[in-house]
């Protein structure tokens, strides 16, 4: 929904408009809307067009009360808030499955890698990532994680070969449990790398293109 009307829809559940009918001029809106009388009537218009609102025309008032659909668009307005300043302790993504270079399948299978998972997130990853792609603006809630205890995988060697250190988040794909891991000394990708201890193309019935949600849980 556009902001100003959104902002019209706001005001006019302060003024009780969710649980009873309010009367309101369009002159009276415009006054707390800070625009003119001709523009907030356009505003009741479109939100009466839209189905946020009832309006029935009195001489001199308008009687209106904001519809379930309205309540709705409130609602989910009133969580987005919520995620911004109470639930902090988790970030929602939504991205497409991509396939990667198989690099996934060679890293989670090295013993070393493999052990301290088991050890630290309590399972042992099936062989290779999923790679989900999210949009390059969503990249900036993964700079919350920098203020956040992470699960640390140590780095080691193998031969003549440094494998670095990784850091994991407990997460959930379309509600399969699994963790993300970010590598230590690499710049934030659009990108996230998905482990968990089931083949989950298969799990999940996805494929490349599909759309899936994931959840980042985190403590302070």
């Amino acid at each position: 929904m556009k902001p100003y009307l959104l902002q019209t829809l706001k005001e006019l559940a302060l003024l009780g408009a969710i649980k009873n009918k309010i009367e309101i001029s369009s002159q009276e809106l415009a006054r707390r809307l800070d625009t003119s009388q001709q523009t907030a009537s356009r505003y009741l218009l479109e939100l009466d067009k839209k189905g946020a609102i009832t309006r029935e025309l009195g001489i001199k008032k308008q009687l209106i009360q904001i519809t379930s659909s309205g309540v709705e668009i409130l609602q989910r307005e009133h969580l987005q808030y919520q995620q911004i300043f109470e639930l902090t302790d988790r970030i929602h993504f939504k991205g497409k499955v991509v396939s990667g270079l198989g690099e996934g399948r060679y890293y989670t299978e090295q013993s070393s890698y493999v052990e301290q998972f088991e050890q630290k997130l309590g399972f042992k990853p099936y062989p290779g990532t999923l790679n989900v792609e999210i949009e390059h603006i969503e990249k900036n809630k993964l700079r919350l994680l920098k203020n956040y205890d992470a699960v640390i995988v140590d780095g080691f060697e193998n031969g003549n070969r440094t494998f670095g250190g990784v850091r994991c988040f407990r997460a959930k794909i379309n509600g399969t449990n699994g963790a993300i891991v970010l590598p230590l000394r690499s710049h934030y990708s659009n990108i996230l790398e998905f482990i968990s201890e089931h083949f989950l193309r298969e799990k999940l019935g996805i494929e490349d293109d599909d759309e899936v949600k994931i959840v980042i849980y985190f403590d302070k």
